[in-house]
């Protein structure tokens, strides 16, 4: 007799729900969260000691995990993966930047990570169908969503700053976001979607172009294709800029003064693209820059027609201990 263990064939079973899940079978999908959400439940409220919050958490944790579905590497471990997702989640909810879904890996480190073009292909499919959901829901509840669950500009504060809204409007809206995908994303599923990643990795080309136009010296007419001539820039003092040239000068001055931008993420769908960077501020004076920004890029007849800036936080400073008494 063999003195190893053999799988039970209900964990055979579940690893064949997962692999059938990342290749977008939503029924299979839902059959494992069936099966684990007694455990992810029990995780929240373990850590929340509230019914209403470890519900909301196991709902964002739900639709992290559908869009995150690629990004699980073993199927065997599905259950420990939903759990962890939950833990974090309320984690940043007791640091009152709630639940703090990691999003979707860009494309370079999906390239990086992949063992073939084929694992690739079915990496993005799960998020194409996830954004062709999204993209049925009203602008408003959309943003909100995107924002919550594909940038790290995503807690319940920040959105509501971004989106000119009151927190509490941010949490309807969140909560509509979570009742209307449940019910839109199985539909979704089955559907022909366009190739979202394909947009994004054109995204992403794109704001690099722009981002390091002026130290690679860029000529504007290489750009400007893709923008309306009079687009609206608003930064996030409120001033408005008007046209690509206006936001290169801003640039430049930067440059100039040493700072660089890095790209550190592009979230792509129709109509909209997120771009997220940080800054890196010369020695001599880091605190040039914040940290970082977000930019959300909206469209018209296929050139960006509006953006909207938002800075990083800057870390609260260190107090000095010698200088405190």
């Amino acid at each position: 007799m063999p003195s190893g263990r053999t799988r039970p064939a209900a964990a055979d079973a579940q690893i064949d729900l997962a692999h059938a899940a990342q290749k977008g079978d939503l029924q299979s999908f839902g059959l494992l969260l069936r099966i684990h959400y007694a455990g992810m439940y029990a995780v929240a409220y373990s850590i929340l000691e509230s019914v209403p919050d470890a519900e909301d958490v196991c709902q964002d944790a739900a639709i992290i995990a559908m869009s995150r579905l690629g990004d699980l590497r073993d199927p065997s471990a599905v259950g420990p993966w939903l759990k962890a997702i939950v833990r974090n989640n309320c984690r940043m909810r007791l640091r009152t930047r709630l639940p703090v879904p990691a999003g979707f890996p860009d494309d370079s480190a999906m390239m990086a990570g992949a063992d073939d073009p084929a694992e690739i292909i079915e990496r993005h499919a799960t998020r194409d169908w996830v954004w062709d959901g999204l993209m049925g829901l009203t602008p408003a509840v959309r943003d909100a969503a995107i924002l919550r669950y594909f940038t790290q500009l995503n807690s319940y504060q920040e959105i509501a700053r971004v989106c000119d809204v009151p927190v509490g409007t941010v949490r309807s809206r969140l909560s509509e976001a979570r009742r209307r995908l449940a019910g839109a994303l199985p539909a979704t599923a089955a559907a022909r979607h366009d190739d979202v990643g394909a947009l994004t990795a054109e995204r992403r080309e794109e704001a690099a172009a722009v981002l390091t136009a002026v130290s690679c010296f860029t000529p504007l007419s290489a750009l400007s294709e893709r923008w309306w001539p009079d687009v609206e820039i608003t930064w996030p003092t409120g001033d408005l800029l008007v046209g690509l040239p206006a936001l290169l000068a801003v640039c430049a001055s930067d440059y100039a003064d040493g700072v660089q931008a890095s790209l550190t993420n592009v979230v792509a769908g129709p109509g909209l693209t997120i771009w997220e960077n940080r800054f890196i501020n010369p020695p001599e004076d880091p605190d040039h820059c914040p940290p970082g920004a977000t930019w959300l890029l909206t469209e018209a007849e296929g050139r960006i027609r509006s953006v909207r800036l938002f800075h990083a936080p800057r870390p609260a400073p260190v107090c000095d201990p010698e200088h405190s008494r």
